[in-house]
């Protein structure tokens, strides 16, 4: 028998579902990608760890006007062709999680999405699809009464040239197409209630 399990085995199992459960957490949360040396993600309209502003929640009840947030990043590395943004809430579906955002074919010669630049497919971005399967930006939304939910933003580079993933993709999809082409990638993260 090995170490983990010996003495008690169940424990040594409940180390093993941790353990799969935080991977498989991290490959959900930015394709794979953790927090990279150098390369950097901000937002002119909220502070990392700060409160995501009304305006960028979803519509009616939500409180927002469902506009995606600016986001800006910079020290890409040298080879990136094309550049990722993702926004999901680890906190949605009572913790299954819940993707708000998917935006890929981004040129590595942009540096920033603009307030709303991401609620639509245009010349230098396709948005793919949210959680419903609409392609746009789905805003905010936790329910009332829950502690404030986190939006994680993480922006990857890829070796991909911008146009050549298909119009479509979801958080999966994107998943898939992106094994073995992403070379870096960094996050920020909001919060809201309401």
């Amino acid at each position: 028998m090995n170490g983990l399990c010996s003495a008690h085995p169940t424990r040594g199992v409940r180390r093993l579902n941790v353990a799969a459960a935080v991977l498989a957490a991290t490959f959900a949360a930015g394709a794979g990608v953790a927090r990279a040396e150098g390369m950097s993600v901000s937002s002119p309209a909220f502070a990392d760890g700060g409160m995501l502003p009304a305006i960028h929640a979803g519509l009616g009840d939500c409180g927002g006007q469902n506009v995606s947030p600016p986001i800006e990043w910079k020290n890409l590395p040298q080879a990136t062709r094309s550049v990722v943004v993702t926004m999901k809430d680890p906190d949605g579906a009572k913790g299954g999680g819940v993707v708000h955002w998917v935006a890929y074919n981004i040129p590595a010669t942009v540096s920033s999405l603009a307030a709303g630049a991401g609620n639509q497919s245009g010349d230098h971005i396709t948005v793919g699809k949210n959680v419903s399967g609409a392609t746009m930006y789905r805003g905010a939304c936790p329910p009332v009464g829950d502690s404030p939910h986190h939006y994680i933003v993480t922006v990857t580079a890829t070796d991909l040239d911008p146009g050549r993933l298909p119009p479509g993709l979801d958080a999966s999809g994107l998943a898939v197409a992106l094994a073995g082409h992403t070379l870096n990638g960094s996050t920020i993260v909001a919060r809201y209630g309401r």
